[in-house]
């Protein structure tokens, strides 16, 4: 039954109950955020960039960017609902390297890998759903649900180069070809004689969804209630429009800031 106090349908803004309508959404069954310290994480380099390494006196961490996360997710025996996702990231290791104590830095680029599984609730599922946008008519989903990780750019809290010893710089190294068209040069480096260790602060976010049918309640269509403002060429018209950044000048008084910011002895 509508509302009699409820707006025209159509109108803009209107906040009341039209009907029930479903929709296909995809729902989060379990989550977890993870904080992990990968401490002296091996920095690997190709063949342009690993003989700037041997002759390294000392090196100083720039900048760390997650290149990739390949994500494997597989059920869990015995647990039913249960999966594991397992995942590696792949992060670009941006290094400054001291080789004279008078000469300037050089820069240079590595990959540093690392691996982890988390075990989550995904619900079960045994229907194989296809669509008819599908680029390939006979492709189909299967029954595992979709994992997803979220993950900003570590923190790198401190890097140092070492002798390498003969154990650990072994070419073991297999990196995708999407990754490694990111460097220069190939990594297939034999018997280097130092090497890069960095320590990364890592914050993520692992999820499990299904896509999933769901009632909800719908108000009205979403109809805009602003016009749109058309802009001029003259950069100065579109100057006068911006407000004077009265914040960037004034320091905020105490009655303005929040209780994060104000020490706990006076807030």
């Amino acid at each position: 039954m509508v509302d009699k106090n409820c707006s025209p349908l159509g109108s803009a803004g209107s906040n009341c109950f039209k009907e029930a309508v479903c929709i296909d959404a995809g729902r989060i069954f379990d989550s977890c955020s993870d904080k992990d310290c990968l401490e002296d994480l091996q920095v690997y380099f190709t063949d342009a960039a690993q003989p700037l390494i041997d002759s390294a006196l000392n090196v100083k961490c720039r900048k760390v960017e997650v290149l990739n996360v390949y994500i494997d997710t597989e059920p869990v025996p015995f647990n039913k609902g249960f999966y594991s996702v397992d995942m590696t990231f792949f992060f670009e290791v941006k290094v400054e390297i001291f080789s004279s104590p008078i000469a300037p830095p050089t820069q240079a680029s590595g990959l540093a890998i690392f691996s982890k599984k988390v075990i989550l609730y995904g619900s079960e599922g045994s229907v194989r759903v296809f669509s008819s946008d599908a680029a390939d008519e006979c492709l189909s989903s299967n029954n595992l649900p979709k994992a997803s990780v979220q993950v900003v750019d570590p923190i790198c809290l401190s890097s140092r180069v070492c002798d390498c010893p003969s154990h650990r710089c072994e070419p073991t190294l297999n990196v995708p070809a999407a990754i490694a068209e990111r460097f220069e040069g190939n990594f297939t480096v034999t018997n280097p004689s130092r090497l890069i260790l960095v320590t990364l602060g890592l914050f993520s976010i692992v999820q499990l969804e299904r896509s999933v049918q769901m009632m909800v309640p719908a108000y009205d269509y979403c109809v805009p209630d602003k016009e749109c403002v058309s802009t001029s060429d003259d950069p100065c018209e579109l100057f006068k429009r911006i407000k004077f950044p009265v914040n960037e000048f004034f320091p905020p008084r105490l009655s303005e800031m929040d209780c994060d910011d104000i020490p706990s002895t006076d807030c």
